[in-house]
């Protein structure tokens, strides 16, 4: 799933010289950034980049809106939203600008990733401090993913267990043994070889987001209309004090933040485009109708869970109803399935990375470079590669570790949001725009630029503060 991949650069992340690009040329095992994007056949359309856009987009990150939503309120909930999307969207505008170089319509030089249109424009030290954060940002989304299957599985085992023994039944499961069998399951796919290539996962991954999104709107509207009533106030969920406030607030931010991983995928996607027109316009065009999209998306899926709920609003929709248990198993089940793949999709260009260094680095290690075939009964012939295994297991448990130990479900999505949103989504996209505009300094362009990027850092400080203090406090509590 290109979209999801935010394709890994091993030069970019760790540091490789041209011998090294040269060898993993050669390897089947590589990030995108090395591949000759001259070479491909570009077919993609506006509708084509608006599908790759929403179903990147749109995932398990909408069922933490409704309770942001309740943070916030209804007059400031809905207004982030917008906010961040139009943060987002604006974003990708200056990005789309930079996708040719030196010229954004006529230039011969394509960036096919987002690190490598950070390489190109800000240098290596820069192009390393971005492969860092999209490392990190990976890594975090495993550990999410991790926390919310977990959710969905105790929560399918919650309704299967109401609805047979009733309400007033002790039905309590703890999230650990769903994390290590999620762990264990990853461990087996993650020695499957070009996992990530599989094109039907996108599709299934877009079937599974939407079904689950619509499952707990058309849920959230039900209950709205069994009330009565909508639930909800201007000013959110009340708190005991102004500071507890200002913390819930600025997790809720972090959660919206989230929700909105565009700019790392638009390279990837606009290097799909085919040309003419100019491939900066026809990606504007599609930023403009896919964040319309999600963000009417996420408008309705949050005021609608809000309204339902109230100050009782979970921090995952779809652990709060009781009744339909078979419907909200059924989400929960698409949750699941959408997130065994998805797992794999963030980690497998990580895994390319870290593999393509060491095997470059110890090129006569029999444990880093000699595959083993492995035949068992009944089953296919397959590939084992020692570093592989080993590198990969331990990749895995140690994100299952991390999710056992911190399994916080608004919080750890609010840091991962807050991390990746200042740097990735504001100030490398202005700093590219400037470097190729050639924008005087202290002009009225660069001023406003520079304004933005700086209210987006404080902006991302507040968040992640506020995420941090959340995690830290739950766990105290």
């Amino acid at each position: 799933m290109e979209n999801e991949a935010h394709s890994m650069s091993s030069d970019i992340g760790i540091g490789v010289n041209e011998k090294m690009v040269e060898a993993l040329e050669s390897s089947d095992n590589i990030p995108l950034l090395l591949t000759n994007s001259s070479s491909l056949k570009r077919t993609g359309t506006v509708w084509t980049a608006v599908a790759h856009i929403v179903t990147g987009v749109i995932g398990s990150g909408v069922l933490s809106l409704p309770w942001s939503t309740a943070q916030l309120g209804w007059f400031a909930g809905p207004l982030s939203i917008i906010l961040i999307a139009s943060i987002t969207l604006f974003s990708s505008f200056l990005l789309c600008n930079t996708y040719r170089h030196p010229h954004p319509e006529h230039g011969p030089n394509r960036s096919a990733s987002y690190l490598d249109v950070v390489h190109l424009h800000l240098g290596i030290s820069n192009g390393r401090l971005s492969g860092l954060l999209v490392n990190i940002s990976l890594y975090g989304f495993a550990i999410a993913f991790v926390i919310t299957t977990a959710i969905s599985l105790r929560t399918i085992q919650h309704s299967f267990c109401y609805h047979n023994k009733g309400s007033e039944a002790s039905c309590e499961f703890a999230d650990a043994y769903y994390m290590l069998l999620f762990g264990v399951i990853q461990i087996i796919l993650s020695q499957i070889p070009n996992f990530h290539n599989i094109e039907w996962l996108s599709v299934v991954a877009a079937i599974m987001s939407f079904t689950y999104s619509f499952i707990g709107m058309g849920l959230s509207i039900a209950q709205i209309i069994e009330k009565g009533h909508a639930e909800g106030s201007i000013g959110g969920i009340s708190t005991s004090s102004g500071t507890e406030k200002l913390w819930l607030v600025s997790q809720a931010l972090g959660d919206i933040s989230f929700s909105f991983p565009f700019s790392t995928i638009i390279m990837e996607i606009q290097d799909t485009l085919k040309s003419p027109p100019p491939e900066n316009q026809t990606m504007k065009k599609a930023s403009v109708i896919a964040v319309t999209v999600t963000t009417f998306m996420y408008l309705s899926c949050g005021g609608a869970g809000y309204a339902a709920f109230g100050d009782n609003t979970p921090g995952n929709l779809l652990t709060g109803f009781e009744s339909s248990y078979w419907l909200v198993s059924f989400a929960n089940v698409c949750i699941v399935v959408h997130l065994v793949g998805s797992y794999q999709v963030y980690c497998q260009p990580l895994f390319a990375t870290v593999e393509s260094w060491f095997r470059f680095n110890f090129p006569d290690s029999e444990f880093m470079n000699h595959t083993y075939i492995l035949k068992l009964p009944l089953l296919p012939a397959f590939e084992l590669n020692f570093l592989s295994l080993s590198f990969r297991t331990a990749y895995v448990a140690s994100t299952v570790v991390i999710a056992m130990v911190f399994p916080y479900f608004n919080q750890i999505l609010g840091v991962l949001g807050s991390m990746i949103f200042w740097p990735l989504t504001i100030y490398f996209p202005v700093e590219i725009y400037l470097n190729q505009s050639s924008t005087v300094p202290w002009t009225t362009k660069w001023v406003l630029l520079r304004t933005f990027s700086i209210f987006g850092f404080v902006f991302g400080l507040f968040t992640l503060t506020g995420c941090i203090k959340g995690i830290v406090a739950q766990k105290i509590g």
